[in-house]
């Protein structure tokens, strides 16, 4: 059984992960870089991140959030996912609030924060779910641009018997000369099965975390 993954890991976890009666391949999808950004006052502001590549960038911008909880003008920082959170602590930062997809940040934000003023920091095909809704419920919004994300269209002539996917620009990039038909298709959360479903009608086998624990946990499961 031949899997292909739309992201380049580590062969030594796959074998590992898998076992010896799937033949794993990985392919690179997208390719991203930080963008160069003044970094400005970040002093009255809520700051959301939605990926490692976001909170890379932003501390590459040398931005200074203020984490002191006994200061007046203190960042709330919202989050999407563990391994966003995670990489917050590398920089030596917690989180206010850690969510499992943007959808549901959406919501807690709406019900929760109305009078906040928000900052989104991420890259430059974020998905619009947050600046759909926040704005129309009178909720200040900016997204403020990090770091570019660069959707390769690769070519994939053989054929699999699964696909896993990682982020909804993976799958624009994929799918724009690729066949999404004839394979189980696994996806990394259900922020990245909604685009698929613009692509495809299959089935879509989607984990319940953002993190490849779940996602081997998934496949492991179904296959």
């Amino acid at each position: 059984m031949k899997i292909l993954f739309t992201k380049i890991l580590d062969p030594a976890l796959l074998s590992r992960e898998l076992g010896p009666g799937i033949s794993a391949e990985c392919i690179e999808v997208i390719r991203t870089e930080p963008v160069r950004t003044a970094a400005f006052d970040l002093k009255n502001y809520s700051l959301i991140f939605t990926s490692v590549n976001g909170v890379d960038s932003f501390f590459k911008n040398q931005f200074k959030p203020n984490e002191d909880f006994t200061a007046k003008n203190y960042n709330k920082i919202y989050c999407v996912g563990e391994k966003t959170k995670r990489r917050l602590r590398k920089y030596g930062f917690g989180t206010f609030k850690v969510l499992k997809n943007a959808e549901t940040l959406s919501r807690f934000i709406i019900g929760n924060c109305q009078h906040e003023q928000f900052l989104h920091f991420c890259g430059n095909l974020a998905i619009d779910v947050l600046d759909k809704a926040l704005p129309l419920q009178n909720i200040s919004y900016k997204k403020i641009t990090v770091y570019k994300t660069e959707e390769l269209y690769p070519s994939a002539p053989e054929k699999y018997h699964a696909a896993v996917f990682f982020s909804p620009s993976g799958v624009r990039s994929f799918a724009k000369l690729n066949s999404l038909e004839g394979m189980k298709i696994f996806s990394i959360g259900e922020t990245t099965s909604g685009e698929l479903r613009r692509h495809t009608a299959t089935e879509i086998f989607t984990s319940e975390e953002n993190n490849l624990a779940s996602i081997f946990g998934l496949i492991k499961k179904e296959l």
